[in-house]
């Protein structure tokens, strides 16, 4: 590593890491370095630098995208409720379990269940996965009906009711939305809801309870036991779980004040807020218990040994989505891939391709579900396997999860062309050419090859790049829109930070073990690539840099790191390394602190584009970083503004952001977090890591940013041995999910029968 002037110019495993109640909508996609929070184990909740959208104003593409992602998820709802039963996790329950369960029963009949509900629970057994109902495709963007604000009557009636408990009147028009029809006599009857509006603290909650109801509030209450469950479950979410484990979650409740957790929780799953799971635990060498007395049938003859289960506690969307991609998954794995290309064709093409390219086209030959890893080199390989593929016949297709992925890949299959391939334009799925989308576009519409008569889309193949990015919503929506036969690849680096959604699809994939993997064995190039690869096994080495790769830039506190980073920016990487302002991107840990996204972003607009900030803070030629939906961001500069909005030029469309939602969905772009630099790459990227970001930073993260850079890397290094020991100690945080178990039961059953 090179420090050359020229260039510088002088948790436990398995306990959620649930977020603190505190910080706005903004601050929800990273935690801010001087918190101390962790990038991967925040997902974005609302703020432009993690996807936040504010309500309100006209038809636009992002709200038109939302629309018909809603109506994706209505439909998967809809299929699940016209099952045979409803979704569950076991089949024969007794004891406790059979307590939980029936809680969520006891919606329909007004029953409370008991609250003493966290004994040894029973094993479960799933029922086999159905095959799918073919739904119809989303409505098109521009016959998306836009979503009608609170008529100004509700607002004002919530307004008043705010006001007598001595909440904040701004509160009122959000309230109104979220609580919907009847809102102020909702807020009346149980003053707790404030707590589905965005920002609303539990504190906050419980001092607005106290001014309406005055002496009749209680920490006992049964509306604050039920609202904080649902609020501590909103949490787990932000923090990627699609689920919490009982005893952590009432264990959650205790510390937060609630009396009675268990008859807490048991009032939330008794008024369907939430539901409750029993998934069996694969634990090799574990005891198996016999069963009891009351266990054995009424001739005597035992159920079977019971296996160690857990008993999980999740919100119903996450639910639906679990499911839905693990039978939508079991579908794919169990169909038989349709016949495109004879199997003479498919060895042609992986004999004339090498070493793991070759693997990865048998693979996908004869499955249809195929995981690939590797680094950012290891791409050229789905480059090669699309370009087999359309040379054979299939509708082949590529979802990026950015525009900038998206565009990376288009230029990597004009290379990957196999010799005698027909002409065309690679990437944009022309002339029998394979096709290069976003997944946000290809799932809206707005990118691709469209949807058949079925409502599935119109392709054989699909490769999925920066799996690891995928949440378990965008999964489920995805592979139940793939038709039957259709095959499905899901690549990716397993060691960057998981998606900013709940879920941890890629990695509980790669945990299951139920369809072939292909480890790439293309390395990442030269010193950048000896550093990261270096990185994702848990070691920071010192590399040998001479073209200034990668160079380290010391500085005693933030103020410095500040100073220094917009030296690079602007002077040093430009004169030494050749790269413009325009191609360097800024990756620090978090939006707050004295060296965060605000920070630096305020600092290089002053010197690279300075201006008024006429247009909501915001001027013609400054970078952005525009968030049409949370866990997506996309890279763009202001063009103008007008009276609809501020126009952006972002990659390959003009966006024009209305006026009342700039504020909440577009940032300035010089500087982003790792999760919104995810699935992007760029010439030249100045790593920021001040002293406060001490305990923000862990193998993934830096794993991540290190690994966002492809010709040039400088680190501004303020926190002394906190990043080695990150590299080598500090893993992913651990998420609680339901995939593997979902996945390995399927597939223990089909194979049983």
């Amino acid at each position: 590593m090179s420090t050359d002037p020229e260039t510088t110019e002088q948790a436990e495993p398995g306990t959620p890491d649930l977020p603190s109640d505190g910080g706005g909508p903004g601050d929800a996609g990273e935690a801010d370095a001087t918190a101390g929070g962790t990038g991967e184990a925040r997902a974005a909740g609302g703020g432009a630098g993690d996807g936040g959208d504010a309500g309100g104003g006209g038809l636009s593409e992002a709200e038109a995208e939302l629309a018909a992602q809603r109506i994706e998820r209505e439909r998967i709802e809809q299929r699940k409720a016209e099952k045979a039963r409803p979704v569950e996790s076991g089949g024969k329950l007794t004891g406790t379990a059979a307590d939980l369960l029936a809680a969520v029963r006891a919606v329909e009949s007004g029953a409370k269940p008991t609250a003493d509900l966290f004994a040894e629970p029973e094993p479960a057994r799933r029922r086999p996965a159905p095959e799918p109902v073919r739904r119809p495709a989303p409505v098109p963007a521009e016959t998306a009906p836009a979503p009608a604000g609170p008529a100004p009557e509700a607002v004002q009636a919530v307004r008043g009711v705010l006001a007598e408990g001595g909440a904040p009147e701004a509160l009122a028009a959000q309230a109104a939305a979220v609580l919907g029809e009847g809102a102020a006599q909702r807020l009346r009857a149980d003053p707790w809801l404030l707590l589905r509006v965005t920002g609303v603290r539990l504190e906050q909650a419980d001092t607005f309870a106290r001014g309406l109801l005055g002496a009749e509030c209680g920490p006992d209450d049964e509306r604050r036991g039920r609202a904080f469950t649902v609020r501590l479950l909103e949490q787990a979410a932000l923090a990627g779980h699609t689920a919490l484990e009982a005893p952590a979650l009432t264990a959650a409740l205790a510390q937060r004040g609630v009396p009675d957790p268990e008859a807490a929780l048991s009032s939330a799953l008794t008024e369907g807020e939430a539901l409750v799971f029993q998934d069996a635990l694969e634990e090799p060498g574990a005891p198996v218990a016999e069963p009891t007395d009351e266990e054995e049938g009424e001739d005597g003859d035992a159920e079977g040994p019971r296996r160690p289960v857990r008993v999980l506690v999740g919100l119903e969307r996450y639910a639906l989505a679990e499911e839905s991609l693990a039978d939508g998954l079991a579908r794919l794995l169990n169909s038989v891939p349709k016949e495109s290309g004879s199997a003479e064709g498919w060895e042609r093409a992986a004999a004339s391709a090498r070493g793991s390219a070759a693997e990865l086209i048998r693979a996908v030959a004869g499955h249809g579900l195929v995981l690939h890893t590797g680094g950012e080199a290891s791409r050229v390989e789905p480059a090669r396997l699309l370009a087999e593929a359309s040379a054979l016949g299939l509708r082949a297709w590529a979802a990026a999860h950015s525009p900038l992925g998206r565009d990376d890949f288009a230029a990597l299959l004009r290379d990957a062309r196999p010799a005698g391939h027909p002409g065309g334009d690679p990437g944009t799925g022309s002339s029998g050419q394979p096709g290069v989308v976003t997944v946000a576009g290809l799932l809206s519409g707005a990118e691709g090859p469209g949807r058949d008569g079925d409502g599935a889309l119109a392709l054989d193949l699909l490769v999925v790049l920066d799996a690891p990015q995928l949440d378990v919503e965008t999964a489920a929506l995805l592979v139940e829109s793939l038709p039957d036969g259709a095959r499905l690849v899901c690549a990716g680096d397993p060691g960057v930070l998981w998606s900013a959604g709940p879920g941890r699809v890629f990695a509980d994939l790669l945990a299951a073990r139920v369809c072939p993997q292909v480890a790439s064995r293309v390395p990442d190039p030269g010193p950048l690539g000896e550093l990261v690869s270096g990185i994702g096994i848990g070691e920071l080495t010192q590399v040998e840099a001479p073209g200034k790769e990668v160079v380290i830039v010391p500085v005693r506190d933030a103020g410095e790191a500040v100073h220094r980073t917009v030296q690079l920016v602007a002077d040093s990487v430009p004169r030494a390394i050749g790269v413009p302002a325009a191609q360097t991107v800024v990756i620090t840990p978090g939006h707050g602190g004295a060296a965060g996204t605000r920070v630096l972003n305020a600092a290089l607009k002053e010197r690279l584009n300075p201006g008024p900030g006429r247009f909501g803070g915001f001027d013609p030629g400054d970078r952005i970083a525009y968030s049409p939906a949370p866990g997506r961001t996309v890279p763009g500069e202001v063009v103008g503004a007008e009276a609809e909005g501020l126009r952006l030029s972002c990659p390959g469309e003009t966006v024009v952001v209305p006026r009342d939602r700039v504020e909440g969905s577009v940032r300035h772009g010089w500087a982003l977090t790792a999760h919104q630099a995810a699935g992007g790459r760029w010439p030249a990227v100045v790593v920021v890591l001040p002293g406060d970001a001490a305990q923000a930073l862990s193998r993934p993260w830096v794993y991540t940013a290190f690994g966002r850079a492809s010709r040039h890397l400088s680190v501004v290094h303020g926190v002394d041995q906190a990043l080695p020991r990150a590299v080598a100690e500090v893993a992913a945080r651990p998420r609680t999910t339901r995939l593997p178990v979902l996945l390995r039961t399927q597939a223990s059953e089909q194979a049983a029968g």
